[in-house]
């Protein structure tokens, strides 16, 4: 016989323990030093900007007198009095400058990235050739450009020795990563069949990274692109920097500075579009 009290005991769950509130922000030394510099901050540039000496500057008026400087930049562009001739030449001249420190740059940057390399060489050749690159890198290519042209004299000697020599430490690093990002498996698979060195670079290492060493090589190009212009007038190198430089801070010619911008970015964007299909014709295959 069945006890109707047992059948109405009712089963009471076990109580939880009390967990503690997690604060999403909670508060802390570094937090409110951050919050006090930024306010700080904020304070000094108000109290800048309000205190602010124009020198008799009218803002309307410069402002009026820079909405006329870019519409004749950008919407009146032409070649002025250099012509286009002399415009496109100064251009290929700089083009065949980041070109030739780009091909510089990624065929001793393949050499000392394959020696830098932790999964192939000695560890303490790699460590001494990573310090040196990081060292060459820590110095901007405009600063390599005008040593070499207190060696060499202003000119494209100095250009090409300053853009070659940080194309060189840049491309080492990267193609040193790109290399260690390689399975070990199959480098060591080969060693063990006693394959030689150069070997194992061209039959195993280079397939693998080919399609990251043309991306890397292409970026290069493009900052070396870049760093030609800039060098062109810094380092008198000549080119379409030089040319961009005279138009724009000598005879105030804002029509062929804007015309000078428009090339520019024309050969950029022929720059990337080649890129990507050589990277998708590598990666393809």
């Amino acid at each position: 016989m069945i006890n109707s009290e047992e059948t109405n005991t009712i089963i009471q769950k076990p109580k939880l323990p009390d967990s503690p509130e997690i604060k999403l922000h909670e508060k802390s030394l570094s937090r409110t030093m951050i919050i006090a510099v930024f306010i700080g901050l904020i304070l000094i540039t108000g109290y800048t900007l309000t205190h602010l000496d124009t020198a008799g500057v009218q803002i309307n008026q410069a402002f009026k007198e820079l909405i006329t400087t870019l519409n004749q930049m950008f919407l009146q562009p032409n070649a002025g009095t250099d012509g286009v001739t002399l415009l496109l030449q100064a251009l290929g001249s700089s083009l065949l400058l980041s070109i030739l420190t780009t091909i510089i740059g990624a065929v001793f940057g393949f050499l000392f990235a394959v020696l830098a390399s932790k999964n192939l060489t000695n560890a303490y050749l790699g460590a001494g050739i990573r310090v040196v690159m990081a060292i060459i890198r820590a110095i901007p290519t405009i600063i390599w450009a005008l040593i070499f042209s207190i060696v060499c004299g202003l000119g494209t000697t100095a250009a090409i020795l300053g853009l070659s020599f940080h194309s060189v430490a840049y491309l080492t690093k990267a193609y040193s990563e790109s290399i260690e990002g390689i399975d070990n498996s199959t480098i060591e698979s080969l060693k063990v069949t006693g394959a030689k060195f150069w070997v194992i670079i061209f039959q195993a290492i280079w397939p693998t990274i080919v399609a990251s060493f043309v991306s890397w090589t292409f970026i290069r190009l493009e900052i070396n692109f870049a760093n030609a212009i800039a060098v062109g007038a810094a380092a008198g190198a000549g080119g379409i920097g030089y040319q961009l430089f005279v138009a724009s801070g000598m005879s105030f010619d804002f029509h062929e500075t804007g015309f000078i911008v428009y090339l520019v970015i024309l050969v950029t964007f022929v720059l990337e579009f080649i890129a990507v299909k050589i990277r998708r014709f590598y990666l393809n295959r």
